[in-house]
């Protein structure tokens, strides 16, 4: 079915009024918070009800949103695509917030207190006060980017507490205006080139390796009926490719970075004043939000990956809901499971290469609906777990026949999140490390043989013949430098000889934190099928029968 069409434009959405609006749906008491760490949140009409609290760090600062960008952070936060639900009839919010100001009207930090330590304070107070367990930080130091794998001080603070409180903290990958050539026009003609360039890598703290990093793509050309007729205004990109401003990973020591992207805005090429103009100018150009001054309007049109960074954290929201007792490492895990890069950005990006598309779209976009549930021909498998340094554990996948056997592309998708400890001062960031392989047709005493410790006296461990191994794509080479990793092997022909389990070993092998203790992780497994056949039945009777 085709989306929609709102009988509005952009410019008359930003315009409404309270009457003008549908019914502000209930929202249940016991929804999932979110807390938006930025410049604050005002008590505007759609979220005040919603707003269960909000601090100041340093108090002096006060709590009211004198910037604007916090309430705006808020509204997405909690409506996900709300221009899309306006162009609908409805008004639904997925998530409480809270916040935490850190920012002053200028959308400074006070030069009174440390970044890192600014952060640690506001992350622990929303969650020690109000339980707040996923966070959205859409702020940025693009003074300092991210080079050689080496992120600082702020990244590593937020690394610590994603481990220490068992949070999802979701932060923005930061933006630059397009810069390269002289010509304020070459923002379209060199599109998507410079998003290569080494001054528009990720900046502090978007680097960091336990956390949930956010690019931006386009959600459309930008161009309101008016602009598409004007020869003198053109459009940088179409949708669900990379914004024009969006930055490029990769992160801490090579990591998969950003780990997703989500609709963030987009640029336009004015010709009349030779200006780039993004939602701020241009409504259709931008993300659709809350005002912080709703008594002068209800809401506003910003372009930026600042507005991308709240959507995902609405989806890690649905996520929470359905699964009120998963860890961060579950809720990264199935984020993972979900995300797929846009065919839109790729074959926009494959002029600049396959690792140059990972470092600016990272896993893709994520589909929360694919995150949260199973179907009849895709199901999802997941496990939350520890692991001792140096030890290995292996979980038996039921592979039903219809699977094995039956026609078409079905595939195999792993993804596993932990959460290691770090150290910025270290050229090895992480203190552990945890790896998986998905082996086939291979007897399991043979694979504990072959992963477990030997003494010299034992010989060598026997190996596991290439056959049996799963080919999973990203290789072991790009996505082990992560801490959230997502791989699939696809097949198409009959895989019956291979037996009806496969075996996922998993890893975790020592760094400098050699006494770390036990090392929490999640994994998921989906199992899926292009043909429409019953997958889900036949391996709910399988776990059946061995419960």
């Amino acid at each position: 079915d085709l989306p929609p069409e709102p009988d509005l434009s952009d410019a008359e959405f930003v315009d409404l009024t309270l009457a003008d609006l549908p019914e502000l749906s209930a929202i249940d008491p016991e929804s999932p918070l979110i807390g938006i760490i930025d410049s604050g949140i005002n008590a505007h009409p759609l979220i005040e009800d919603i707003l269960v609290g909000s601090i100041a760090v340093p108090e002096n600062l006060g709590t009211a949103d004198d910037h604007g960008h916090g309430t705006f952070v808020g509204g997405v936060a909690t409506f996900g695509d709300l221009r899309g639900q306006l162009a609908m009839g409805m008004l639904q919010r997925g998530a409480r917030l809270c916040a935490a100001k850190v920012i002053d009207q200028t959308g400074k930090f006070p030069n009174s207190r440390l970044t890192p330590k600014l952060m640690r304070e506001a992350i622990t107070r929303l969650n020690n006060e109000f339980g707040c367990r996923i966070f959205v930080i859409a702020l940025g130091d693009r003074t300092k980017l991210v080079e050689n794998g080496k992120v600082g001080p702020w990244a590593q603070t937020l690394d610590e507490l994603v481990r220490e409180l068992d949070v999802v903290i979701i932060v923005a990958a930061g933006n630059r205006q397009p810069r390269r050539g002289l010509r304020v026009e070459q923002a379209v003609t060199e599109y998507p080139t410079y998003l290569v360039e080494s001054s528009n890598r990720l900046c502090e703290p978007a680097g960091g390796i336990n956390i949930v990093t956010v690019g931006a793509i386009a959600h459309g050309s930008g161009l309101g009926p008016q602009a598409g007729r004007d020869v003198g205004v053109r459009p940088i990109t179409a949708r669900f490719e990379p914004s024009p401003f969006t930055r490029i990973g990769p992160g801490a020591r090579g990591a998969i970075k950003p780990d997703f992207i989500d609709a963030g805005g987009t640029l336009i090429y004015d010709g009349p004043t030779a200006s780039l103009q993004g939602g701020e100018v241009r409504p259709e150009a931008g993300i659709l939000s809350l005002h912080h001054r709703p008594i002068d309007r209800l809401f506003g049109t910003r372009s930026g990956t600042s507005h991308a960074a709240p959507l995902v954290a609405f989806k890690a929201s649905q996520l929470l809901a359905r699964f009120p007792d998963a860890s961060a490492n579950l809720i990264r895990a199935l984020l993972a499971t979900s995300a797929d890069i846009p065919d839109e950005a790729s074959c926009r990006l494959v002029q600049l290469g396959e690792e140059a598309t990972r470092n600016l779209c990272g896993h893709g976009l994520v589909d929360a609906e694919r995150a949260s549930f199973s179907d009849d021909a895709r199901v999802i498998l997941y496990a939350e777990d520890e692991l001792a340094i140096d030890h290995f554990a292996v979980y038996q996948i039921p592979i039903p026949e219809p699977f094995q056997i039956e026609r078409g592309r079905r595939s195999i998708r792993v993804s596993l999140a932990y959460d290691p400890p770090v150290r910025h001062s270290r050229l090895d960031y992480n203190g552990t490390a945890m790896s998986f392989r998905l082996i086939r047709g291979c007897d399991p005493d043979h694979i504990f043989e072959h992963f477990r410790q030997r003494t010299t006296e034992e010989g060598p461990f026997p190996e596991i013949e290439s056959r049996y191994d799963c080919k999973l794509k990203p290789s072991s080479t790009v996505r082990e430098k992560s801490s959230l990793q997502t791989a699939t092997v696809t097949f198409s022909r009959d895989v019956s000889e291979y037996g009806d389990n496969y075996y996922l070993v998993i890893r975790c092998a020592s760094g400098w934190a050699g006494d770390v203790g036990l090392q929490a992780f999640a994994v998921t497994v989906e199992i899926s099928h292009e043909a429409e056949i019953a997958l889900y039945e036949r391996l709910t009777q399988r776990v059946r029968v061995r419960t």
